[in-house]
């Protein structure tokens, strides 16, 4: 999406090197969860291994009003840091369906080229649809939209 994401890693040492090697910046155990709660925050996404999260658990407070607390729901709590930290760094996407349906995501920047928008945008639509619940009746996407942060939007065609 054209972000550049740090990643922060809190693991047990046998995995520290595994993450390092995979691109994440800051890389601890014990120590690094005393940072935390001192309020050293420097890191954009936090990942941590299941063994860990009873210890990351007490800094709910620091962590959670950031966003930053580790959720296995959102693939940053996993036995394998390695994986996780790629997928991370690629520039892996979450949404979140509102109450009334409405899902919003960002998908590029205007200095990435129509193509890679395009491709970006069908990228989103497919994990959509892919995600339809079997049990769900009638059109399951009925309007797409695309704007800018502050834009007007555009409607999209739906195939």
């Amino acid at each position: 999406t054209g972000k550049s994401v740090k990643i922060g890693v809190v693991c047990e040492e046998s995995k520290q090197q595994n993450a390092k090697d995979a691109g994440a910046e800051v890389v601890g155990g014990d120590e690094m969860i005393e940072k935390i709660k001192s309020g050293d925050l420097n890191f954009d996404k936090l990942i941590c291994t299941p063994s860990m999260m009873a210890k990351i658990g007490k800094l709910g407070k620091i962590l959670g009003p950031k966003g930053l607390m580790p959720n296995p729901k959102m693939g940053t709590v996993s036995s394998n840091v390695a994986d996780a930290v790629k997928l991370a760094k690629s520039g892996q996407v979450h949404y979140k369906a509102e109450k009334n349906g409405l899902v919003q995501a960002g998908v590029g920047k205007l200095s990435f080229g129509i193509e890679k928008i395009c491709e970006n945008v069908n990228t989103f639509i497919q994990t959509i649809k892919q995600a339809k619940p079997t049990g769900a009746k009638g059109t399951f996407i009925k309007k797409i939209s695309i704007s800018s942060t502050m834009g007007v939007s555009l409607n999209c065609e739906i195939n």
